[in-house]
């Protein structure tokens, strides 16, 4: 343990990388007679860039094998038939796909009326894996089932946000923690029996939000099916600060999202300014950042994501303007990892 002081943040007790690495811590567009409108020419002429720009970075770093595995969030399409959207996972480069429930989407919701061999054909059909389940609607301590739908559908892991009590710190922290842990213990232990991962998001409005308290939970629970589903949205916008704090959770970091506050995401804004939360778009340094990924030889899914206002809205009018967006953020990531 050592006493951290990171830049805007009272001290803190973390671990090092190299002391947790020593730690038991488990761990077509087919152009026929096509009359195009300007936007949709505008989003051909962005999805061309930005497959050049992809293939020239591929190219750069092929002599380096850290390499981001993304996964698409379903409610980037807001409410959008799941069948549209996983035939867009693979033009994003991801092999992928989250669902979102209610109120963010409802991909979780179709699939209770598709069922699961319906849904399974679709997956098959369009050559995508289900990754996650994120479904705040049923609070972390009430996941069993969808546990066990996520282990029908091949995928293994399910995401949730802890709730309050929020902005905790010192001993109150601690106390609290220790108390959530012994709650959740249950629960992991039939994620460890299910082969799923349980992944914690650090929402603001939630006990496990903070640099502290996430390291204090992966501390109170040893189990490698327990770990971060970071949102670097909800920390202090700092380079430094995140990637100590990804360097310091090492393998207990299970989920990324590529996901910056921008001008947040709670009140209406002129959708520039919306999507700002997108890492090409907004003001955070993501270079440091995907540094520190490397460093700990990330191996889980990265997610690029932001939430639109309001919630359940596809992030932009078209599925292809959202898929355009998604690759010009993958784009912008692939270029931070040349210079890593």
């Amino acid at each position: 343990m050592t006493e951290w002081n990171w830049p805007g943040m009272p001290f803190v007790k973390v671990l090092r990388y190299h002391e947790v690495s020593s730690l038991p811590l488990g761990s077509r567009l087919l152009m026929n007679e096509l009359t195009l409108s300007r936007r949709e020419f505008g989003v051909l002429l962005a999805g061309a860039a930005t497959s050049a720009a992809l293939a020239n970075q591929a190219s750069a770093a092929n002599d380096d094998t850290f390499q981001l595995r993304y996964i698409v969030a379903s409610c980037m399409y807001g409410k959008a038939p799941l069948s549209e959207i996983l035939a867009e996972v693979r033009k994003t480069g991801a092999e992928y796909i989250e669902i979102w429930a209610e109120r963010h989407g409802n991909q979780r919701e179709q699939i209770d009326k598709l069922g699961v061999d319906r849904t399974h054909k679709l997956l098959d059909e369009n050559d995508v894996k289900l990754g996650s389940f994120t479904c705040f609607k049923f609070g972390i301590l009430n996941m069993q089932d969808e546990m066990q739908l996520v282990k029908q559908l091949g995928g293994d892991m399910v995401i949730c946000n802890t709730g309050g009590p929020k902005d905790l710190t010192g001993d109150e922290l601690k106390r609290a923690v220790q108390e959530f842990a012994e709650k959740l213990k249950p629960h992991v232990e039939v994620a460890e029996d299910l082969g799923i991962t349980i992944g914690i998001e650090n929402h603001s409005g939630g006990l496990i939000s903070s640099p502290e308290s996430q390291l204090l939970i992966i501390e109170a629970i040893s189990s490698d099916r327990l770990g971060i589903a970071m949102a670097p949205y909800h920390l202090p916008q700092e380079a430094d600060i995140i990637s100590g704090l990804i360097r310091n959770l090492g393998d207990r970091l299970v989920h990324f999202q590529a996901w910056e506050h921008g001008m947040g995401c709670m009140t209406k804004l002129p959708k520039e300014q919306e999507l700002m939360q997108l890492p090409h778009r907004g003001p955070l340094d993501w270079v440091p950042i995907l540094a520190a990924l490397k460093d700990i030889n990330y191996q889980g899914r990265t997610e690029i994501f932001m939430h639109p206002v309001p919630r359940g809205i596809p992030i932009l009018d078209t599925t292809a303007e959202v898929t355009a967006e998604i690759n010009a953020a993958r784009a912008y990531l692939s270029d931070c990892l040349t210079k890593v």
